[in-house]
């Protein structure tokens, strides 16, 4: 306990004068005159995950945050503030963004941060959590302003990372360092959204027209070059009767049509 005193006075701003060296003598003489009893009041404790900022007489102790673990307070003259360390997500709201090209879309998205310096989180702003997303939904309304609509739909890694860099630099005087941005969903007017649908449709029924006719264009290079196969040799032909007279039979039909070559009937009519 007398280390722990002599270590309090040591931590003690040396601009607190002598009215303060005053009062935390008195702070320490009551502590050790109320012995054991006092000691449940000045020890404390933070977890793994949380720092803590003490405050004598209303300016921060040399040394910075304190923890995780057993820490010590001066009864009257110090108070201190836990500050959780651990990552923080939270979800943008959906903003109305007006893109480049003059279409209104309404986009969210998600943040991940945590603090880094708890130092100052605690002294530079008032409520880190609150700024933080404020000025995540300014900082998406600002970057999407700068995007037409394709690039919005297509680059949203660009996009989330662009966002990530903007946020962290401005963040930085917070003691806050945000991990990750993610572009969560695009919504678009209903009446952009049929235009959008009746162009697609219009392009895939192009697409599948000229792959239609390609196809015909190489069936009938196919057919052509098959004709002269056929040509060069009569007994081809006739092999080609009877495949498509195989292929009849295969279907179980009742009647079954037998294609004969003219030149077979004009040879029996010349015997006859």
């Amino acid at each position: 306990m007398f280390l722990y005193c002599l270590s309090a006075l040591e931590s003690s701003d040396t601009d607190n004068g002598l009215c303060g060296w005053i009062i935390v003598g008195l702070s320490i003489l009551l502590m050790l005159a109320t012995l054991p009893l006092s000691i449940w009041m000045c020890i404390k404790i933070v977890k793994e995950y949380e720092r803590a900022i003490i405050f004598r007489l209303g300016r921060i102790v040399r040394g910075g945050a304190k923890g995780p673990g057993l820490f010590f307070i001066l009864p009257c003259t110090d108070s201190f503030i836990n500050v959780d360390m651990r990552t923080i997500t939270f979800d943008i709201p959906p903003q109305e963004v007006l893109t480049k090209d003059s279409v209104t879309v309404s986009v969210d998205g998600v943040v991940y941060y945590r603090v880094q310096n708890a130092t100052l989180a605690v002294a530079n702003i008032t409520n880190a959590d609150a700024a933080t997303r404020l000025l995540a939904q300014t900082t998406l309304r600002n970057v999407l302003g700068t995007k037409n609509l394709a690039e919005i739909l297509s680059d949203r890694n660009e996009i989330a990372h662009s966002m990530q860099s903007t946020l962290d630099d401005a963040t930085d005087d917070w003691g806050i360092k945000v991990e990750r941005v993610e572009i969560k969903d695009v919504k678009l007017p209903q009446q952009l959204q049929r235009a959008m649908a009746a162009e697609a449709e219009a392009s895939r029924e192009a697409r599948a027209k000229v792959i239609a006719a390609e196809g015909e264009v190489n069936a009938s290079r196919a057919l052509k070059e098959a004709s002269l196969v056929i040509a060069e040799s009569p007994s081809g032909l006739q092999l080609r009767y009877l495949q498509t007279l195989n292929t009849i039979a295969a279907e179980k039909n009742s009647t079954i049509i037998f294609p004969l070559p003219m030149d077979m009937i004009n040879k029996r009519s010349h015997i006859s």
